[in-house]
């Protein structure tokens, strides 16, 4: 999960840190986060007896209040007079945190140094995790308005050498992985085609320490599209050893929106054995919207060899949508009386059930009557007709009557109570009076009980004082 608040953190240009500090990307943006307060992160301590103490405090209250100038150089006056101050590493990391917000040029390269000292001097300050992420997005301001050195920079951090992300990644520190995926998103908004070949490198590694790199990494390759784009992912489908970044991979495939997309997610539908994997290719497709993907699915929900639960999210998923294809409903139609599955069946009912219009209205209330069919299968077909406000009461009401079966007949009263329209209740206490059968009497004062309606407590009052 943290990963993916890192990269939506990261879209929306803001400083991801680990410890919830407050974003800086709209710095340069009047009425933006720039005003927003400083929060105090977990690793920000306070050393009462310090001689910086109050001046420190000053700075803090300063950068709180949005006085991003006034802040940087109060922590930068702490520096000078007090270097051997135990709020040093901090003052530095705040000093860069205003510059970023300012979001001049000169401020940034100033930030960038103030960091830079930080991380080399204080290597072990808990702010320099969070000073690593503030200058890697610093960097890529300033990459992203043609500074080469930034740029460079960048590719380094993206380059970053394997063996030592293995090592951080075994003592439980992913601060590496962070910053690698920072300094590649920014190339991939500059120049796609520099970092399309170091993301390869990472999809590449089968090791269990980047698994979680990797699953950033699918994200970034969908963002980008290039004629390589769903070679990658079909491969991290097919090879990558890790569920987590086969499923995202297939995802993300989804929003690729192409013809080589779609044919990717009809090649892992059919052809994987990972039934979570067919899953997530069964909603992407859908979510392509795209004809050849529908045909795809209808295909599948053919299929006697597929997995039931499969069958039936592709029954689900062209019922949803159904007004992207107008085939998808005709099909469903034929497809109930194909089958003789019934959770495929209360599938296709479910998803009809989804769809608007007289048409479906009265497919349900066929597949109600016909007596042919299972009566679970025609109970659900009567629930769902019921749910529909489209489906006028003075419509379903008739049915009643028309009913053969003693548990249809009771399922209807139930119906008729989640209806809210007088007539359901003028019928309930029709058939509470005057049901031949006593037992269909009992049900409808249950349920009569349950309703907030004078005429349903006047006919109970009747029946007790009977």
């Amino acid at each position: 999960m943290r990963s993916f608040i890192a990269i939506a953190i990261a879209l929306g240009g803001a400083v991801a840190t680990q410890h919830g500090t407050a974003d800086t990307a709209g710095a340069a943006r009047p009425g933006g986060v720039a005003e927003a307060r400083a929060l105090a992160p977990a690793w920000e301590r306070e050393y009462r007896a310090d001689p910086a103490d109050s001046l420190y405090r000053v700075a803090r209250q300063t950068l709180n209040e949005g006085n991003n100038r006034r802040a940087a150089q109060l922590f930068e006056q702490l520096r000078r007079r007090y270097p051997d101050s135990q709020y040093v590493p901090d003052a530095m990391y705040w000093q860069a945190f205003a510059l970023r917000r300012l979001g001049g040029e000169r401020d940034l390269r100033t930030a960038q140094s103030v960091l830079q000292e930080q991380i080399d001097r204080f290597p072990d300050a808990p702010s320099t995790k969070d000073s690593r992420t503030l200058l890697t997005d610093i960097q890529g301001t300033l990459a992203k308005r043609g500074d080469a050195d930034a740029t460079q920079r960048l590719l380094d951090k993206a380059q970053a050498d394997t063996a030592r992300s293995a090592r951080s990644c075994a003592n439980g520190d992913d601060e590496d992985s962070d910053i690698r995926v920072s300094a590649l998103m920014s190339l991939m908004q500059m120049n796609s085609e520099e970092a399309m070949p170091i993301l390869k490198q990472v999809l590449a590694r089968r090791d269990a320490c980047s698994a979680n790199l990797r699953r950033k990494a699918v994200f970034l390759v969908s963002q980008r599209p290039t004629s390589e784009t769903e070679s990658i992912l079909l491969n991290a489908v097919r090879n990558d050893p890790d569920a987590d970044v086969r499923e995202q991979a297939v995802f993300w495939l989804s929003n690729v929106h192409s013809d080589r997309a779609v044919a990717a997610l009809d090649s892992i539908l059919r052809s994987s054995t990972d039934q979570d994997v067919q899953e997530k290719a069964i909603f992407a497709l859908a979510n392509t919207g795209e004809p050849r993907a529908f045909a795809t699915l209808r295909d599948y929900a053919q299929r006697k060899d597929a997995p039931g639960e499969l069958r039936a999210k592709a029954v689900f998923w062209l019922g949803q949508h159904a007004g992207r294809d107008s085939q998808n409903l005709a099909f469903l139609r034929t497809l109930f009386d194909q089958t003789d599955d019934e959770d495929i069946q209360n599938a296709i009912i479910q998803a009809m059930s989804q769809s608007r219009g007289d048409e479906a209205n009265k497919w349900l209330l066929d597949v109600v009557q016909n007596t042919k069919l299972p009566v679970e299968v025609r109970k659900k077909a009567l629930f769902w007709a019921g749910q529909r406000h489209s489906l006028d009461i003075a419509t379903l009401i008739p049915l009643y009557s028309k009913l053969d079966d003693q548990d249809l007949k009771e399922h209807f009263i139930f119906v008729l109570s989640e209806r809210r329209e007088a007539a359901a209740t003028d019928k309930l206490i029709d058939i509470a009076k005057n049901d031949k059968d006593v037992e269909m009497r009992k049900k409808a004062l249950f349920w009569l009980a349950q309703k907030n309606d004078p005429r349903a407590k006047q006919l109970l009052m009747e029946i007790i004082n009977q």
